[in-house]
């Protein structure tokens, strides 16, 4: 059995024409509220009470504020067994990325300690796992490796005069940069932080941020490259530096040692094979199979026992000293020279570590305050840079694991922070044997989230060639520039295209669709139709400095009035009329005294002379009788600029009628059929946020320019902020009241006809049909 409902409604708006004033008064404007003066604002902030001190302190302190809630029934045994999990990918991951770095591999791992107890107690994001990263220690790892390189720490053998890498001395000198790199990093963080500058990462926009860690996996890659083969390849620095280190390391390709390429393809088969087996059976294993950790333990014992460092040249880890570094101040001479690169592993991590903190908090549904997150991580930084670890932020592959296996809160990282400790005071020096090989291959394998990103392109392709753009601008620069250059580079361009994205807006005419108050582009939407004597002019984006030159440009292209052109012939016309003017003023009295008979009339021969007309009178009588169309009184030099076809006839020697034609013609062109009798122009201006000087100059100038030939200039859709804003300017006055400000185009519209006497007004009624059609 079927049933059919059927509901239909209609609604009827009539209202008076609405321009600012008007507005003001129906709709009630509220008087704006004064801002108090400084003074008094700062009292206000130095007040304290109870609610303003817990709010302080709940925000400092976030831990403080679900610790005391936390339930051990509910959230205990998720966070317990989330916290094992992400502990254990912590060992292999710290110490991996300690390569990286270019720092020993047991500073990895007071790198995933330190940080992360300070993270729990600061941060808001209850799922995100702190510690290495990938990117950022290959950050950290090109200011070591510039600062610190080999060539500094190589001496002779005074016994047989071969050369000799001083590595104790190296290393020590490349933790103290890293520390020091990291605590002013941390500084940053902190700063921009407190002065509430956690906006600073909507400058880089996810293109940009994905194209960034795309390229910086690139140089993972490469510098990976010489522990897998077992080479010792140059070091380079500056732009280009990855270009010339591959070309070194393909130079070096004949001593590859083969021990450790046969360890590094077995370790990268295995790692492959089982963490795909992870994917496809993700649903169904209650925890993924460690195999990290498994890998590094069995390539330890196999090494140790198999003596792969003394009789294969396998390098390994070495000693791995145990417990923990007392804390030592960071070298602060170094700052000056590190001050850039600091400042890009702040902005770098922080975009990381936010980006993927919201993306969990939208999913579960509790807020990440963005400058809260800045102070955490600057403190998690300068505390870890103290301990001489080197800069962390989020990882995407621990935070998923730490969600997936039931963490719900920060518990979560304080278990994984007692695993490492655990390691470090009592396991730590059985790894000394483990080959470095087996570290980078974690490395590889880890990265495969950032090189999927490589199927950005294709979706951007399709989506925005300019995001896409990006994307590959800033790919390419961080590749060739290195990463702090290359982010540099990559944000001015990301910039200049939103730059050149508002200088190249699409500019409009809009027609009225009929019977309805909507006013579309006459290109796009075929029923909207130019409604005779307006032009509808609208920008797609805020009119500012940049862009209000094309504007006005555009604004003549589009309405076909030159207004230039139409003033210097006006100037010309009424220079003209002057001198014309003054000859029949003289003309007249001769004839007062020569040329008239006693009773008025006129002489004959003078009489003869009038009927044939000169040359010159003929032309002046054609001018007057077919430009000087009157509009309200007024010539309407718009309309005349239409004929001018007859002055460039009359210039050329062309004939009247051809040149009336062809001039017509050319004009119904360039106007798109428009009616050449224009005497008002309505600028839309509902899509400006803000209005600078610029700008208002630029509307002053319309607004003078087109009074002098007669046209009425009106303005449309004014969002309120740009109102005071022109207002504060200056901008009304006498010649330019507010009644020339409506509140949409079609009370312009309205307006304007019926100041025109027109009889055709569009009066139209708003009907809204709706149909539900249902079958039961």
């Amino acid at each position: 059995m079927g049933v059919e409902e059927q509901r239909a409604g209609k609604f009827y708006v009539e209202r008076d024409v609405l321009d600012e004033l008007c507005l003001d008064q129906v709709a009630r404007r509220r008087t704006p509220s004064t801002t108090p003066p400084l003074k008094e604002r700062v009292k206000d902030s130095l007040r304290c009470s109870m609610p303003k001190l817990k709010r302080s302190v709940l925000s400092t302190l976030p831990v403080l504020s679900w610790l005391p809630r936390y339930s051990v029934r509910d959230n205990g045994l998720g966070d317990l067994i989330s916290g094992i999990s992400v502990g254990i990918m912590h060992l292999p991951q710290g110490m991996a990325y300690a390569l990286l770095a270019s720092v020993p591999p047991v500073f990895g791992l007071y790198t995933s300690f330190y940080p992360v107890l300070v993270y729990c107690i600061l941060g808001t994001s209850r799922h995100i796992s702190i510690g290495t990263f990938a990117v950022i220690s290959i950050m950290i790892g090109s200011v070591t490796e510039r600062l610190a390189p080999d060539s500094d720490f190589t001496f002779l053998n005074g016994t047989n005069g071969t050369a000799v890498l001083d590595v104790t001395a190296r290393d020590a000198y490349r933790v103290q940069i890293a520390a020091s790199t990291t605590v002013l990093s941390g500084l940053f963080q902190v700063l921009l932080g407190m002065v509430r500058f956690g906006f600073v990462v909507t400058y880089l926009s996810e293109p940009l941020v994905r194209g960034y860690t795309t390229g910086a996996a690139t140089h993972v890659v490469i510098s990976q490259l010489k522990y897998i083969f077992g080479i010792h390849p140059a070091r380079f620095s500056g732009p280009l530096s990855q270009v010339y280190i591959l070309i070194d390391i393909c130079r070096h390709l004949p001593e590859t040692n083969i021990g450790t390429l046969v360890v590094s393809l077995v370790a990268l088969v295995v790692l492959i094979v089982v963490k795909e087996l992870n994917s496809c059976y993700e649903k169904k294993l209650p925890l993924p199979i460690p195999i990290e950790l498994i890998v590094i333990v069995a390539a330890t014992l196999i090494s140790y026992y198999g003596n792969l460092n003394s009789q294969y040249d396998v390098a390994v880890v070495g000693e791995i000293p145990r417990g923990l570094k007392s804390p030592c101040l960071p070298d602060v001479s170094l700052w000056g020279t590190v001050v850039g690169d600091a400042f890009a592993v702040a902005i770098v991590g922080y975009a990381i570590n936010i980006s993927l903190g919201k993306t969990f908090g939208l999913k579960h549904g509790y807020k990440v305050d963005s400058n809260q997150e800045l102070v955490a991580l600057g403190l998690s930084n300068t505390v870890g840079g103290f301990f001489q670890c080197y800069s962390v932020t989020s990882s995407m592959s621990r935070s998923l694991i730490q969600e997936s296996t039931g963490g719900r809160t920060q518990v979560a990282g304080v278990v994984s922070s007692v695993i490492v400790l655990i390691t470090v005071l009592q396991l730590g020096t059985l790894f000394g044997e483990l080959p470095k090989a087996v570290l980078s291959c974690i490395v590889f394998v880890n990265l495969k989230g950032m090189f999927k990103q490589y199927l950005d392109i294709p979706a951007l392709w399709k989506s925005n060639t300019v995001d896409l753009l990006v994307w590959l601008v800033t790919l390419v620069c961080t590749i060739l520039l290195n990463l702090d250059l290359g982010l540099a580079a990559s944000i001015a361009f990301s910039l200049l295209t939103v730059i050149f994205r508002t200088q190249l807006p699409r500019y409009s005419i809009l027609g009225q669709v009929p019977g309805t108050e909507l006013y579309l582009d006459t290109d796009t939407y075929e029923e909207a139709k130019e409604i005779p004597g307006i032009t509808i002019f609208r920008s797609s984006t805020t009119v500012y400095y940049t862009n209000a030159e094309l504007y006005l440009d555009a604004l003549q292209k589009k309405s076909g009035i030159d207004v230039g052109k139409l003033l210097t012939r006006k100037k010309k016309r009424d220079a003209k009329k002057k001198r014309k003017d003054k000859k029949e003023k003289k003309a007249k009295k001769e004839n007062g005294v020569n040329g008239h008979l006693p009773n008025g009339t006129v002489h004959p021969e003078d009489k003869v002379d009038v009927e044939k007309g000169s040359p010159d009178l003929k032309e002046n009588r054609t001018d007057i009788a077919l430009t000087d169309r009157p509009t309200n009184g007024q010539v309407n030099w718009a309309y005349e600029q239409q004929w001018t076809g007859l002055d460039l006839g009359s210039e050329t020697g062309s004939h009247g009628d051809d040149a009336i034609t062809q001039t017509s013609s050319t004009v119904g062109e360039e106007t798109r059929g428009r009616s050449s009798d224009t005497h008002t122009i309505i600028l839309d201006l509902s899509t400006a946020s803000f209005v600078d000087t610029v700008t208002v100059m630029m509307l002053n100038n319309i607004f003078r320019d087109y009074r002098e030939i007669d046209i009425d200039i009106y303005l449309a859709g004014c969002q309120v902020c740009v109102v005071e804003q022109l207002s504060r300017a200056s901008f009304f006055s006498e010649s330019i009241p507010k009644s020339r400000l409506f509140t949409t185009v079609h009370d312009a519209v309205l307006h304007s006809l019926r100041l025109q006497g027109a009889s055709d007004v569009p009066i139209y009624e708003c009907a809204l049909d709706m149909a539900c059609t249902t079958k039961m």
